[in-house]
């Protein structure tokens, strides 16, 4: 099938994931996981006693670990250093410190450049998913979805992600977020201009990732 540059981005808890995951599995697609390489480089930096509240130190140590992330969609991968780093990255303490990270201009930087990389090599095509794709790393992507869901759906989906977890303390949190991811001066949270919106709050998992496998497919047709 015909290449294609597919760019999602949204907020946490509008199943970004998990339907990127799909629909580039469906497809026969590449798929890359943004969100993973800042929680990756914060890792990074939390165990090597950077003080992720310094924006210089930050930006100074930002070149240092190597970031590789694997593309299949059925097991994807990440490592720092040559170490897997797939579920430490998804601890408490990275969360609550990444997006301190990623508002680091030589942060962004260096990260985009890196998913640029990989997009580009991408031979069959790519999904990649994020907060910035379409409108900064892959502003030329064939097509831009941005999902959306209200805050109580997206605390539900996540408490239910992370068992246990109080329901209104998680949606406190995706707020929190949402407000530093919006607000940071490099590359936003924000929806381009030319991406199509998916409301995912009254959806199931299946009928957004068959919504958003049916534009590919329309945007794959419109090209021919």
């Amino acid at each position: 099938m015909e290449s294609v540059i597919v760019a999602i981005d949204g907020p946490s808890g509008t199943g970004k994931s998990s339907t990127s995951k799909a629909v580039a599995a469906k497809l026969g697609l590449h798929y890359l996981d943004t969100g993973a390489q800042y929680r990756a480089i914060t890792w990074w930096m939390i165990g090597n006693g950077v003080d992720v509240t310094d924006a210089d130190a930050v930006a100074n140590a930002a070149g240092k670990p190597v970031i590789v992330s694997g593309t299949d969609p059925s097991r994807p991968t990440i490592t720092v250093d040559g170490v897997d780093a797939s579920g430490p990255i998804r601890t408490e303490e990275v969360t609550s410190r990444v997006s301190a990270v990623s508002a680091v201009p030589e942060v962004r930087a260096l990260i985009t450049e890196l998913q640029r990389g990989i997009a580009r090599e991408a031979d069959r095509g790519i999904v990649v998913e994020g907060r910035d794709i379409g409108t900064t790393v892959l502003p030329d992507a064939d097509l831009k979805v941005f999902l959306t869901a209200s805050p109580e759906a997206r605390a539900a989906r996540r408490s239910g992600e992370l068992k246990g977890v109080d329901v209104r303390a998680t949606q406190e949190a995706l707020v929190k977020r949402d407000a530093a991811d919006s607000s940071r001066k490099t590359s936003p949270l924000a929806k381009a201009g030319d991406a199509v919106e998916v409301d995912t709050t009254e959806l199931t998992l299946d009928q957004v990732i068959e919504c958003v496998v049916t534009l590919v497919e329309e945007k794959r047709a419109a090209a021919k």
